[in-house]
């Protein structure tokens, strides 16, 4: 039976470790985490913020993905919105989703990030008609 997510992993190019440092810390506001020993040797980097864990993979030959995104739910979209402008981020929003606002961004290297917040306070992406 799953649980949870217990992470995601997105891919980024050889040597962005610092560009996504700045981008997951300052504009997102996560925390930096230690990669275990045993992988650290591989270069990326892991962040989190409460029980949400994005690992960031060094892949040669990388390419963002246009389509593959993580789905991160937000509090205060508005705000979240305004502070990812601040730093630079290009926001695009959706109404595509009922129930919900959410926008996308791209973060420095090109990966898809959604943020999605419910119209009401409980409603959830997977609740029933």
């Amino acid at each position: 039976m799953l649980t949870a997510v217990d992470h995601v992993q997105l891919a980024a190019p050889p040597g962005s470790e610092d560009l996504l440092r700045a981008f997951y810390t300052a504009a997102l506001g996560m925390t930096e985490i230690p990669k275990p020993r045993a992988l650290a040797a591989r270069g990326g980097c892991w962040f989190q913020a409460g029980a949400v864990q994005l690992h960031l993979g060094v892949e040669p030959g990388f390419r963002p993905s246009r389509k593959a995104h993580p789905g991160l739910r937000v509090t205060g979209i508005e705000a979240y919105a305004a502070r990812l402008a601040r730093h630079g981020v290009r926001i695009e929003w959706d109404d595509a989703l009922p129930g919900h606002r959410r926008f996308h961004a791209l973060d420095p290297v090109g990966n898809r990030l959604e943020f999605l917040e419910p119209d009401r306070p409980g409603a959830g992406a997977a609740e029933e008609p």
